[in-house]
């Protein structure tokens, strides 16, 4: 993975049609991860889940937008707090995505990145 650090915007060092920002609010699904992308990991530094806020960014941004297949390849799972959430940490996607890279399976992606405490499992 080519990854570095800047104080410069995402905006400012690729082309819009080039970046792709991650959301769990996205309609769009990620089927694939295409090489020529840059993915934007959209992490908030806060205790509560802000809904929406994301996408509306990316939005705003006239960015293309995808969100993790996790209801696509997982199921609800019963719990005592009846708790779901397909909210990430950005670790956990970042699992996620270099786990896919690896493997080409979601499946093994989503059982690195999503923990169980989500509400979400494989099915058996």
């Amino acid at each position: 993975f080519q990854m570095d650090t800047t104080q410069e915007s995402y905006l400012d060092l690729f082309p819009l049609d080039k970046i792709v920002y991650l959301t769990p609010d996205a309609e769009n699904v990620l089927e694939d991860i295409d090489p020529n992308k840059v993915y934007v990991l959209g992490g908030l530094v806060d205790e509560s889940i802000h809904k929406k806020l994301t996408l509306q960014r990316a939005r705003e941004q006239s960015l293309q937008t995808a969100r993790l297949p996790i209801r696509e390849y997982m199921v609800k799972a019963i719990n005592s707090k009846n708790y779901h959430s397909e909210t990430l940490a950005i670790n956990q996607v970042f699992d996620v995505l270099s786990t896919y890279y690896e493997t080409r399976s979601w499946p093994a992606a989503l059982k690195a990145g999503v923990s169980s405490g989500k509400g979400y499992v494989l099915p058996d």
